[in-house]
């Protein structure tokens, strides 16, 4: 611990070479200290409001985060980045104002920055559409969105720029005056859709029977029933050259259409091969074969694959 001496020695030299009084000095550091300290009480009292917006809204035992909850975590977010910027920059200023006379240098700043406007046009189109992103809740933190040619799960948004995190793990930055169309995929509503290719030698009507069969099965699952909203679809979307190609559109909670779509394949595909219904696919070699493609749909090519019952 150093002696009361030494720092009070300090105080006297600095004051010397300012042509101050020692008083003066230590009223300063004093008021630098306290404005610090305020500006860190502010910051704190600022999470603690972003906290409370989280926790107000965020549900856990829900299996995918509603609008409300998206919502509030972009609220939070915001609120928090914002704060942050707004409390250090008027610290700073007040910071200045104990030793220099900031009237000047405040207006100094406003023609300085009248200046940068204009070599920095994109900053101020990126802040005023991330203000109108975030006023017209075009999408928020959580939700899965396709825009300037990424798509990803938006991890972080601030009034310049969004994270979004796409399935590889990547994380792409993109300033929002950049983004000029927005794909919601996890909006209000989802739909999950599976389609599977049919050889023509199945009774199609017996087909559909156990497609709506598996889906009220699935639907009727606990673990299962509080992803689905709405009511689901099945039938026949076309004939190819070589399947009767089902199409079953369920209507999912947002967010949840991947998931479930993904257990309905395991599900039926099981079905379908209990039921002796075989599933068509047709391999790359007769996908590339113009032979192979003038085969008769009732009667697959030689390249292709028919799945029997297991």
């Amino acid at each position: 611990m150093r002696d009361p001496a030494v720092i009070s020695d300090i105080f006297s030299r600095v004051a010397w070479y300012f042509g101050t009084s020692r008083g003066a000095v230590l009223e300063q550091v004093l008021n630098v200290v306290g404005i610090w300290l305020v500006a860190w009480l502010c910051y704190q009292l600022v999470k603690r409001i972003a906290e409370r917006v989280h926790a107000h809204i965020n549900h856990d035992s829900a299996p995918t985060a509603t609008a409300a909850e998206k919502r509030g975590h972009t609220v939070a977010e915001v609120v928090r980045s914002v704060g942050r910027v707004v409390i250090v920059v008027v610290a700073a200023l007040l910071t200045a104002a104990q030793f220099i006379p900031i009237g000047p240098l405040i207006a100094a700043g406003g023609i300085f920055g009248l200046a940068v406007s204009f070599g920095s046009q994109s900053l101020v189109k990126d802040v005023i559409a991330g203000f109108f992103v975030l006023v017209e809740n075009q999408f928020a933190i959580g939700d899965v969105i396709e825009a300037a040619g990424k798509s990803g799960t938006v991890e972080r948004m601030t009034l310049r720029v969004v994270m979004l995190r796409d399935v590889r793990g990547v994380l792409h930055v993109i300033p929002n005056g950049q983004i000029t169309t927005v794909s919601n995929l996890t909006r209000s509503w989802s739909r999950a859709l599976v389609e599977v290719g049919i050889g023509y030698g199945a009774n199609l009507d017996q087909t559909l029977e156990v497609f709506r069969d598996e889906i009220a099965r699935l639907r009727g699952d606990p673990a299962w029933s509080e992803r689905f909203e709405g009511e689901s679809e099945v039938g026949v979307e076309e004939f190819s050259q070589h399947a009767v190609m089902v199409r079953a559109m369920l209507r999912t909670a947002p967010g949840a259409q991947w998931d479930v779509a993904r257990e309905f394949r395991r599900r039926i595909k099981n079905r379908l091969d209990a039921e002796g219904i075989p599933i068509y696919t047709m391999s790359r070699a007769a996908a590339a074969d113009p032979a192979a493609s003038m085969a008769s749909p009732a009667e697959p090519p030689p390249d292709s694959q028919v799945f029997p019952s297991g």
